[in-house]
């Protein structure tokens, strides 16, 4: 291949994650939820096999506060249903360059008890998805 190949296969593939990003993205903000995902974060996921399992693993590891008021599996067919509206394509990742899963940041836990109730009052409702 020549460069100018290479330079059509990245921006195929950007377009790509784009796209999957924008569906994601568009679903979280459909359902209230404050989720927004980079490439990056797409990236990461990616090293899990499924797309559920892979929204599941991010809610767990940035967001286990919703976990108390409903399942990790509804959360992640309640969103993937939405995403897939949108984009129903897998992108496949390239992930040789993201860091291991044990790498991933966790949010800040809250720091008290007034910030974790008025943030819960905020949950929002998922009924009918």
């Amino acid at each position: 291949m020549n460069p100018s190949q290479f330079d059509v296969c990245d921006s195929a593939q950007d377009a790509e994650v784009e796209a999957q990003l924008c569906a994601y993205n568009s679903a979280f903000d459909e359902l209230g939820l404050r989720f927004r995902w980079d490439a990056s974060t797409l990236e990461l996921l990616a090293r899990i096999d499924g797309e559920e399992a892979q929204i599941a693993a991010y809610i767990e590891g940035h967001h286990p506060h919703l976990l108390k008021a409903y399942s990790s599996g509804f959360l992640s067919r309640a969103i993937l249903e939405k995403k897939k509206a949108r984009y129903p394509a897998r992108v496949p990742m390239h992930v040789e360059s993201a860091p291991p899963l044990n790498h991933v940041d966790r949010q800040p836990p809250m720091s008290s008890r007034r910030e974790r109730v008025s943030y819960e009052v905020e949950l929002p409702a998922l009924a009918g998805v």
